[in-house]
């Protein structure tokens, strides 16, 4: 008859179940030319205008992540209350230059970290996952597709759609294009899909963040802190994304639009649940939607051997048996 785990190896397989916060999160927040300060209340934006400084309180609780745009300024104790919540702030650059910062929640175990750190370090796994990448994106693909078939069956997708999509929004001609030293002459849908890619990293991002894993273990994009972010990201641009940019073609202000509009969307879809789920299913599909019992988060930490696999942490080990370890 068959044990059933231990409470702490239950806790050590982290699920959709252990990630409330970030399932029924806001998805994001963008400011810009604030001061976001901790006060008696809680955080919140400060803007300084003719009549005085003017307050709004943010639902810190709630959102999953925070895009800082130009101008703004954030103190200590309010960076410290984002952590404790698990909110990853990005910072966006003028020009839309873009630079992450990432808050890992101290409570979580490195299971999922442990899973995608497998699959990268392996070739053959990691040709695997990028695959499965590839072929969420198609409904159907031929049995033995190669990985440079699929990155060409992707590259006419996406030229595909950015011409069927120009002819439904009246536009003559696009052509994809982000030139940060040129910021202001794009047009509208490069504006709009620029600004929108960006909220969407930023979603990615924390999502990635909260079950641990790293962004910076790619398994298609490489050489880049944010690989990880991009491989996940592009798994949702061609629903996201690109058809509200190209919906903006004649918008006065397509960043701007782009971020309100994506942000009511992904309220709709409900897209962090399934960025978790997604994560899991590329990365280690035998081990995704285990089902695990509520439990309350707590530190688990062990200890690895390579013939006994992992010894619960907290334990002296130093008895009889150890007499004979050199020291």
């Amino acid at each position: 008859m068959t044990q059933r785990p231990a409470a702490k190896q239950r806790l050590g397989q982290p699920t959709l179940a252990m990630l409330p916060r970030v399932a029924d999160s806001l998805s994001f927040l963008y400011v810009e030319t604030v001061r976001i300060v901790q006060d008696d209340t809680g955080i919140c934006a400060q803007v300084e205008t003719p009549l005085g400084v003017e307050r709004v309180y943010l639902p810190t609780a709630s959102l999953s992540c925070v895009l800082l745009g130009p101008g703004t300024s954030i103190t200590q104790p309010a960076l410290a209350t984002f952590a404790r919540h698990g909110t990853t702030l990005v910072c966006v650059g003028a020009g839309g230059v873009r630079s992450y910062a990432g808050i890992t929640p101290a409570q979580l175990t490195t299971d999922w970290l442990e899973h995608q750190a497998r699959a990268w370090a392996d070739p053959d796994e990691r040709l695997r996952v990028a695959v499965r990448m590839y072929e969420h994106r198609f409904s159907a693909v031929p049995p033995g597709t190669t990985l440079a078939q699929l990155r060409g069956l992707e590259g006419q997708r996406v030229k595909a759609l950015y011409k069927m999509l120009a002819t439904k929004h009246g536009i003559a001609r696009f052509r994809r294009a982000y030139d940060p030293a040129d910021w202001d002459d794009q047009d509208p849908v490069n504006l709009a899909l620029s600004a929108a890619n960006a909220a969407l990293y930023g979603i990615v991002h924390s999502a990635i963040m909260a079950m641990g894993c790293a962004p910076g273990l790619g398994f298609i994009h490489s050489g880049s802190q944010m690989a990880f972010v991009y491989d996940i990201a592009d798994l949702y641009k061609a629903k996201s994304t690109i058809p509200l940019a190209f919906s903006l073609a004649g918008s006065m202000k397509p960043e701007r639009d782009a971020r309100l509009h994506l942000r009511e969307e992904f309220r709709l879809i409900r897209l962090m649940p399934s960025i978790v789920s997604d994560i899991q299913r590329m990365i280690a599909p035998e081990a995704a939607g285990d089902p695990v019992p509520p439990a309350q988060a707590t530190d688990i930490v062990q200890l690895w051997d390579p013939e006994l696999g992992a010894l619960p942490g907290g334990v002296n080990y130093g008895d009889d048996s150890a007499a004979d370890v050199p020291w």
